[in-house]
């Protein structure tokens, strides 16, 4: 296998047709799995797994009995992943599943394919997720002191023996700082390209419903940044 794409999915049973139909339609060749990860949701998201999966033979699902945060998630569908190259995206129709077949063919064509992280680059976002996000990739980048910008952009694209190098990675939503920082610290080439991000099509956002979320979400960004720091450089 070439590529797993991973795809958590808390309490996502409206999208997951629709995202198994549009992957479907955006797939163009057979060296691709989709691994849906069916984080501990308390919907009818395992209903429609179950229903829906035996018409798609690129996708197979991963269950975490109770929710432990989206970078548990995804961690969990990465170790069952089969590809050579691991990627993961969302699952509320935000991205566009051919986004990650995009990046595999940049990934592909790149002089050495096993030290690249290829990532996404958000357009067509409102101002104020515009400023936000500046906001934190400022900081980041002085605080880290690497080149970070639009850190929760998807896809996250890598080849697996980069991902074999982890130590530790967290388990909330500072999992996209922690892969996109370390392929940075390490010398990988970071391929940027841009996607689309329009609005979800069904559901809410699982973090982002209100200037309070932001506020902690910044809050649990900070202090995860400033303990990475400090076990990184202890590590070096």
């Amino acid at each position: 296998m070439k590529l797993s794409i991973v795809i958590p999915c808390y309490n996502e049973e409206e999208n997951i047709p629709i995202l198994l139909e549009r992957f479907a339609a955006a797939l163009d060749r057979d060296d691709v799995e989709l691994v849906l990860v069916d984080n501990g949701s308390t919907d009818q998201t395992a209903k429609a797994l179950e229903t829906l999966l035996p018409r798609y033979p690129f996708a197979r699902s991963v269950r975490v009995a109770v929710n432990q945060g989206y970078g548990f998630g995804i961690l969990s569908g990465l170790r069952k992943a089969s590809g050579e190259f691991l990627a993961w995206t969302h699952a509320d129709l935000q991205t566009d599943p051919a986004d990650g077949l995009r990046a595999l063919r940049l990934a592909e064509a790149a002089p050495d394919p096993r030290r690249v992280l290829v990532k996404g680059r958000r357009k067509g976002r409102p101002w104020s997720s515009l400023v936000f996000t500046a906001g934190m990739s400022v900081f980041e980048t002085l605080y880290l002191g690497v080149w970070l910008r639009d850190i929760n952009a998807q896809p996250n694209l890598f080849h697996r023996e980069f991902f074999e190098t982890w130590e530790d990675p967290p388990h909330d939503f500072s999992l996209d700082l922690y892969a996109y920082y370390l392929a940075r610290r390490r010398g990988l080439r970071v391929i940027r390209f841009p996607v689309r991000f329009p609005e979800r099509r069904h559901g809410h956002s699982k973090w982002n419903f209100g200037f309070g979320s932001r506020v902690r979400f910044i809050r649990r960004t900070v202090a995860y940044s400033i303990s990475l720091k400090r076990r990184l450089r202890h590590a070096s």
